[in-house]
């Protein structure tokens, strides 16, 4: 077995993907990439509705679960992390959502570096975009309105990448409802949530490819990786620790990791870079274990301090959702039209000759973006609503007809951590995102319910007498609202911020703004870098998954020109 690389990359997720894909390009690099879980060889995979099947699984899911939280009056939650080629891509909700042009302009200025602002960081979301509507776009003869409007959506969106975007393969009568009563409520209409501000309410866009989830390793290692020479995976490998070294200078240089290959320990070599893209859990995790992060935790479990960094671990973030449920009459949904096996096997035989209809919906198909009171600089709160309600995910569906309508706080003044708990690389860290910890998300929390009360009242929704059965007309007060939200809000899997990224003068900024590991004394790591959703300093105001790989292709061209100037100096 060849140990020796250019470049291991560790997590072949959501960024370990588009990463592998764009170092190996160049077929005098060997690159590495290395996954925990196996290969993304199981149907459900595939299939948009399966992720009912892959979280929750052993096969596809880490199994995380939180910390028992105060905020959520005592609850802990289930925290599904992809374990598979593709990563969360491959569990997720296929939602592809940028989230806010400030967001980006914030970054650029927490950490100096104006390579992250949204006018500089465009053109890495089109480098990878294959946007639908472009698909047969043309340059516009005609000067009419629609000419213009696509001329300007060329603007704002690529055709030529590898991760496809699509409208979705369905449509609800509930789903319609609930956007003309948001419009009657002040929300605007939207047709494109992604270029620069995504206030509106409409249909979400998904990366599916004609029916079929479109997950990173599907984007971007096939064919194009796997027939590269240069380029080895290996599936079922678990990173343990990070190899460091004491460079003649004093300072530390990442050569390599130690990967435990399910029934023996190697250890591989990188003379270039080791890219940790693990996720906001696992990257953290890894860091700690191999002596980086807050000097205090790493000798309470005996691990040598190699950097003491307070940052690795800190500023968790996630957008929690607040899941309301209202009972309908006279309109179809999933519960009714699901709740029996002729009304399964329409579902499924229209999946199979027509690959729309219930089998293609991502978890949810309706958005909107607004403000929670009229004094948010931004839209602040994001809903996802669904033709469809049960009582917790895995449930069954409710046997009446009824619609669910979540909504999200999409800039969290709560902070968490995750931390080991073991020197073990097996045991799974203590997550703690410490939700609704603070008086200004609590308050946000019961003016989102009171709003999606005052949409659902609206005139669009009456005809179908919509009856609030989660959480109950009865709790009308502020404290009555967020402690309610601490019953039955949940997380809707977005933790970023744990690696984050920031200026030299910021004592949490575990990384430089080129994604480099800081390694004390002002210097760096040489030869590690992060790049995943763990880099945020702030969370993006939206899903997730779509600014991870921006983030991922900025940093691949910086590794590529960083090698380029040693190989010239």
């Amino acid at each position: 077995m060849n140990t020796t690389f250019d470049y291991i990359i560790v997590g072949a997720g959501t960024a370990g993907c588009l990463l592998a894909n764009r170092l190996s390009k160049d077929p005098a690099k060997r690159v590495l990439l290395i996954e925990a879980g196996g290969k993304d060889d199981y149907p459900w995979i595939h299939i948009p509705v399966g992720y009912l099947h892959c979280i929750g699984n052993p096969r596809t899911d880490w199994l995380f679960q939180t910390e028992p939280e105060t905020g959520l009056n005592g609850r802990a939650l289930r925290y599904p992390r992809g374990k598979t080629l593709g990563g969360c891509s491959s569990i997720n909700g296929m939602i592809y959502m940028r989230g806010q042009a400030h967001n980006y302009d914030q970054w650029a200025s927490l950490t100096g570096d104006p390579a992250w602002s949204w006018q500089n960081s465009l053109n890495d979301f089109m480098a990878h975009e294959s946007h639908y509507k472009l698909d047969s776009y043309s340059s516009p003869v005609d000067g009419g309105q629609s000419a213009k409007k696509l001329e300007d959506f060329k603007n704002f969106h690529g055709a030529n990448g590898e991760w496809r975007v699509e409208k979705q393969r369905l449509r609800w009568d509930i789903l319609d409802a609930f956007a003309q009563a948001a419009q009657q409520a002040g929300i605007a209409p939207t047709e494109d949530f992604n270029a620069g501000s995504n206030e509106g309410v409409g249909y979400f866009e998904v990366n599916q490819k004609k029916g079929w989830r479109w997950s990173t390793a599907k984007a971007f290692l096939r064919p194009t990786c796997m027939n590269r020479p240069n380029f080895e995976l290996w599936t079922s490998a678990q990173v343990v620790k990070l190899q460091l070294q004491t460079q003649l200078d004093g300072s530390l240089r990442c050569s390599g990791v130690q990967v435990w290959m399910g029934g023996e320990m190697v250890n591989a070599t990188a003379t270039g870079e080791v890219i940790l893209s693990a996720g906001s859990i696992g990257s953290p995790q890894i860091l700690q274990l191999s002596g980086i992060g807050p000097a205090a935790l790493l000798q309470r479990h005996g691990i040598a301090v190699q950097v003491d960094a307070p940052g690795v671990g800190a500023n968790l973030q996630d957008h929690l959702q607040i899941r309301t449920v209202f009972k309908v009459t006279d309109v179809k949904t999933l519960n009714t039209q699901a709740n029996s096996l002729w009304g399964k096997a329409m579902i499924g035989l229209e999946y199979a000759l027509k690959r729309s209809g219930p089998m293609s919906m991502a978890p949810s198909q309706l958005g909107a973006f607004t403000r929670s009171d009229a004094s948010q600089p931004y839209p602040n709160i994001e809903y996802h609503v669904q033709p469809l309600s049960l009582d917790a995910f895995g449930e069954p569906l409710h046997r009446f007809n009824a619609f669910t309508a979540s909504v999200c706080n999409l800039q969290p003044s709560s902070r968490g951590t995750v931390q080991i708990q073991s020197p073990r690389f097996d045991a799974a860290p203590a997550i703690a995102p410490h939700y609704l910890s603070t008086e200004a998300d609590r308050q946000v929390a019961a003016d989102s319910l009171r709003l999606t009360r005052a949409i659902v009242a609206q005139p669009a929704l009456a005809k179908y007498q919509p009856q609030e059965f989660k959480p109950g007309v009865q709790f009308q007060t502020d404290e009555e609202l967020a402690r309610l939200a601490g019953d039955i809000a949940t997380t809707i899997f977005h933790p970023v911020g744990t690696t984050k990224m920031g200026a030299a003068d910021d004592p949490l900024a575990v990384l430089d703004s080129h994604l480099r590991v800081r390694g004390g004394n002002g210097g760096l790591v040489a030869g590690l870098r992060v790049v995943d959703a763990g880099v945020m300093p702030v969370i993006t105001s939206g899903n997730t998954n779509s600014p991870t790989l921006m983030i991922a292709e900025k940093a691949a061209r910086w590794i590529i020109e960083d090698s380029a100037r040693r190989r010239e100096g």
